[in-house]
């Protein structure tokens, strides 16, 4: 007597989808993926999408879209978008995919340069590559320079750009023969509609006063307008570039950047205390209340630590530029701290590399992890409100030009 065998009930819908048309497919895995979206979507929201609801937490804002590649061809994605905050399905496409492939380029290409072989093989098995070849890296390299290129030398259309934030990284990159660094330049800027954007990048030998003078050129030829704000650190170079390419905008000292400079001139034991007092200065109500803080301050500090109470005292008027500006915005332009978070992103991919080969993989991987960054704020909340945005316009355009303010009436004359 012949066994039976076992019958598999996935193998008829098997061979049903497996003689079905590639269009047939794509269409039912387009209906899965957006299903599975528009379920996470409401879990997010608390509700169903049009339905009514008490715990209702969020609510819908349209879509934006993206392509996805599969096996039976691309697929035009609807992300669903939310009125606050934000829903990316991570599960399904990936936030930084180019900037991983930006990180993959350059470690195959300080693989087949030879630079720390060793170290490299140990990079590339962790990345999950078992074998590059050089038309590999090349066919690599080729696209994302297209599009880092494309990225960083694009129109500044969506001015004015009322505050801006200006940095450099030191990278190490091998050059005839030696290893030396490198200054990588960086600018961020608050557009017109209160997003923030990745304005440009540049690699300069040195971080002195020539470089980030045709930095600052090159962002206003590309059309950078408006700026009223720019905060930075007090590197000499740059200071002196940002007044000469931006002679109406005001400097604000990055807090962030002058605590280390005053630490060094503080007393260790003191310095919780002469801390505590400086951000006193800048929990202040008001720019009448902040002056006041500052002179008690000083007043404070000059019997006891002369030399802290002199350093604050030259650096009053670059640490309080932002007291010229609503109070709405004074945590965001008076510390560097988004800046400094955007440098800690870059360093954690350029850690992985270490030395780079040349200066075009600096512009690589940093172009592309930036470009992702753009991305991702230009998609996200806005970081300042229009209403906040329009008064700090008017506010500095008032001060500037206080000649055409409307003169007061003269009182009439009386018989």
């Amino acid at each position: 007597m012949t066994s039976m065998q076992p019958i598999d009930p996935n193998k008829p819908l098997a061979d049903q989808l497996a003689a079905s048309s590639s269009d047939l497919l794509r269409d039912m895995l387009s209906t899965f993926i957006q299903s599975l979206m528009g379920a996470e979507a409401d879990a997010v929201c608390g509700a169903e999408y049009g339905q009514r609801n008490a715990e209702r937490l969020n609510s819908r804002n349209g879509y934006r879209h993206r392509d996805f590649d599969t096996r039976v061809g691309t697929i035009d994605l609807a992300i669903p978008k939310l009125r606050s905050g934000s829903y990316f399905p991570d599960w399904l496409l990936e936030r930084r995919k180019r900037a991983e492939r930006a990180l993959t380029s350059v470690v195959a290409t300080c693989y087949l340069l030879g630079v720390s072989t060793r170290r490299m093989e140990k990079l590339v098995e962790s990345l999950g590559i078992t074998s590059l070849s050089k038309s590999q890296v090349s066919m690599m390299a080729r696209d994302l320079d297209a599009q880092v290129e494309a990225f960083r030398t694009r129109p500044l259309d969506q001015g004015p750009y009322t505050f801006v934030a200006a940095d450099a990284l030191v990278l190490k990159v091998r050059e005839n023969g030696r290893v030396v660094n490198v200054h990588c330049l960086i600018a961020t800027g608050v557009n017109a509609e209160g997003y923030r954007e990745i304005l440009g990048i540049q690699v300069t030998s040195g971080e002195d006063g020539a470089g980030w003078l045709a930095f600052f050129r090159d962002l206003l030829a590309r059309g950078l307008t408006g700026v009223q704000l720019v905060t930075s650190d007090a590197h000499a170079g740059l200071v002196a570039a940002i007044g000469a390419t931006l002679p109406g905008a005001s400097w604000q000292r990055c807090r962030t950047h002058y605590t280390v400079n005053l630490m060094s001139v503080c007393p260790k034991s003191s310095w919780p205390w002469v801390r505590t007092l400086l951000h006193s200065v800048f929990d202040q109500a008001d720019a009448e209340s902040v002056a006041a803080q500052y002179d008690r301050m000083l007043d404070t500090l000059s019997g006891k630590l002369p030399n802290v109470a002199e350093h604050l005292d030259t650096a009053r008027a670059d640490l309080l530029a932002f007291t010229a500006f609503p109070k709405q915005i004074w945590r965001q332009i008076w510390s560097n701290n988004p800046q400094e978070r955007l440098n800690k992103e870059i360093r954690r991919r350029t850690d992985v590399v270490g030395i780079f080969p040349d200066r075009s993989a600096i512009i690589r991987l940093v172009g592309a992890v930036l470009a992702e960054q753009h991305d991702e704020w230009i998609e996200g909340r806005r970081y300042l409100s229009l209403d906040v945005l329009t008064r700090s316009r008017a506010t500095t355009t008032t001060e500037t030009h206080p000649a055409e303010q409307e003169e007061p009436t003269p009182p009439a004359l009386t018989a």
